[in-house]
């Protein structure tokens, strides 16, 4: 079954309430979210990072990246910050889907299951989970390659995703990614008018 993995909200500043907490669980689940990059990459599998724009319509990859490492522990985002030529795609929401062209590009690549990998998993990662599973695609978390602020809602998120999204919950170096095409390959397809 052709897979995508989604890097979401990597490129985090941690300038906000709850960020210590956060960035510990960031170390935990980053090695997880490496191995899973590092898969996806080798064997070709489509990757799309998706990932907050702060409120700043004109940021890009590069000023995204450039804020992120700015932040006070840059060692959270240089080992998965987006090489150049990747997909990044900016949200202003918590789900990756919303308002974003990320359906479009997988209905594209042909995908038809999502390998989610970031944080927070008992926000972003759950509100992508769900719009994933009301668009019809297979949905997998590995429980290592994601992270949260508060352990006990993020246990509970990831309950949610299981019982109700029937989300496939695994571990970065378990998950089957499938193959697909890689986005750093993809062409749009050519307008017939």
């Amino acid at each position: 079954m052709p897979s995508a993995v989604l890097v979401i909200d990597m490129l985090n500043t941690y300038e906000h309430e709850d960020a210590e907490q956060l960035m510990a669980s960031v170390r935990r689940a980053l090695p997880g979210i490496r191995r899973l990059a590092e898969r996806a990459r080798e064997n070709g599998v489509t990757m799309v990072y998706v990932n907050d724009n702060h409120g700043d319509w004109s940021s890009g990859r590069s000023e995204l990246t450039e804020q992120a490492l700015r932040g006070p522990d840059p060692a959270l985002v240089e080992p998965i910050a987006p090489p150049e030529g990747s997909v990044l795609l900016t949200k202003a929401r918590h789900s990756a889907f919303y308002e974003t062209q990320l359906e479009y590009l997988l209905r594209e690549q042909g995908v038809d299951r999502v390998v989610l990998s970031g944080q927070v998993t008992e926000q972003c990662i759950l509100y992508t989970a769900l719009d994933a599973y009301v668009r019809g695609f297979d949905v997998v978390v590995p429980r290592d390659a994601v992270a949260g602020i508060r352990e006990d809602l993020a246990r509970a998120a990831l309950e949610m995703m299981e019982l109700n999204m029937h989300a496939e919950l695994s571990t970065a170096a378990a998950v089957d990614l499938g193959a697909a095409l890689s986005t750093e390959a993809y062409q749009p397809p050519r307008s017939t008018r």
